[in-house]
């Protein structure tokens, strides 16, 4: 099968969905399908993969993002081959879906990666609330009405879009994570080359330094803990553009010697620092599939997080973590408390969160992935029969 992943963005910018797309070619290249990746930009970066498709567009200041509404001639032609596309991003990608793969009779799913309601309000505070819902209420129904499926990672997920008026048919299919780096035995980074030392309880956040992630409000709680807990220490594995922001916080809290920045580190490097640590700890609530989450509870790792969709969907609390109803400080500050303290507790809840993320095992999700792709392809084969798109058809054989 040729299978078209249609993204905004993609490599070497870094991401939940980047990791997501590129997996997943991978593991469905392994089994024997074509996957073609159609994405914006970074015409001149050097790609690791094959069939990476690269179109022009205008980069978005230091975002990583390109503006387009239009795939390049050669890319139009490659995707009209295509037996199903994946769409990542509803809004760009979603829209020149609809446009050069409905009407040849294509079929395309949807994966909604993203709580765009929060994003807004992180990056576009001056924007009301209400401007934002009804945007998403207004585009969302309509964008998975056009589609032929809808995917959610989540239950959670589902129920927001289903808030935002999705009446069309959503589909709950976890986003896998290879779980093999992070469950066999791996040599740990030696925490001496972090600051810290063998009997320190350590506390890691992976992922994006970003507004999203709500990491002030991590800093804020750890801040409280630190007072009464002098051996306590907190590691951030990753960058964005927070880091300045958040390493200047550190520095006006007094935390230097608490807190360690490492910046970006290979992916490849990351079992070996959740190895070193004692929990993971999230306080975001933008998650809808939180590959760290589950890539930490692959390692042993308990979680603290907030209980909202993804995160919620993946903790148990009392069982693999610690989950706390609502954004509540001194909340998350009390269960900070119980994770550093109670250590055979903690222990077992991380042993527990091993044994638990199987159901998120990429051999899983992609099976069922792929079955999905099987039936759009088979449900859509009377739409390729129509006139209509056998006309066009007809055209893009001509190079029309």
């Amino acid at each position: 099968m040729r299978i078209g992943m249609m993204v905004d963005v993609y490599k070497p910018h870094v991401s939940g969905i980047t990791t997501y797309v590129s997996i997943n070619k991978a593991y469905l290249e392994k089994h024997g399908h074509q996957v073609y990746v159609f994405t914006f930009g970074d015409l001149d970066y050097a790609d690791e993969e094959s069939n990476i498709i690269r179109s022009p567009g205008l980069p978005i200041l230091d975002t990583g993002y390109y503006l387009s509404l239009k795939y390049s001639k050669s890319a139009r032609r490659l995707l009209a081959t295509m037996d199903v596309v994946h769409v990542h991003h509803p809004f760009v990608s979603g829209t020149i879906a609809i446009r050069y793969c409905k009407s040849r009779g294509i079929p395309i799913i949807f994966t909604n990666h993203t709580r765009y309601d929060l994003y807004m309000q992180a990056y576009l505070p001056i924007l009301p609330d209400v401007v934002g819902t009804i945007a998403l209420e207004t585009y969302l129904p309509m964008f998975c009405r056009a589609v032929d499926l809808t995917i959610s990672p989540s239950p959670g997920m589902r129920d927001v879009l289903l808030k935002f008026g999705v009446t069309s048919k959503v589909d709950v299919v976890p986003n896998g994570v290879d779980l093999t780096p992070y469950q066999k035995q791996v040599d740990p980074i030696d925490r001496r080359r972090l600051g810290f030392n063998a009997d320190d309880v350590v506390l890691i956040y992976s992922g994006r330094l970003g507004p999203e992630k709500n990491l002030i409000f991590l800093l804020r709680s750890f801040a409280g803990l630190v007072k009464a807990y002098e051996n306590v220490r907190l590691l951030l594995v990753g960058d964005g553009p927070e880091r300045d922001n958040l390493e200047d916080r550190v520095d006006l809290m007094g935390l230097q010697e608490k807190v360690r920045f490492t910046g970006m580190v290979p992916y490849s490097d990351i079992p070996r620092y959740l190895a070193a640590c004692d929990a993971f700890v999230t306080a975001s609530i933008t998650e809808v599939h939180p590959f760290t989450v589950i890539e930490a509870m692959a390692s042993g790792l308990p979680v603290l997080g907030i209980n909202s969709p993804g995160v919620g969907d993946t903790v148990t609390d009392g069982l693999t973590g610690y989950l706390i109803p609502e954004e509540d400080l001194a909340s998350f500050t009390a269960k900070l408390v119980r994770l550093v303290t109670q250590h055979d507790e903690r222990r077992r809840m991380g042993e527990n969160a091993r044994d638990s993320v199987s159901r998120f095992a990429l051999e899983n999700t992609v099976k069922m992935m792929d079955e999905r792709y099987q039936q759009v392809v088979a449900h859509s084969l009377y739409k390729k029969r129509s006139v209509r798109a056998r006309y066009i058809r007809f055209l893009d054989s001509l190079g029309l």
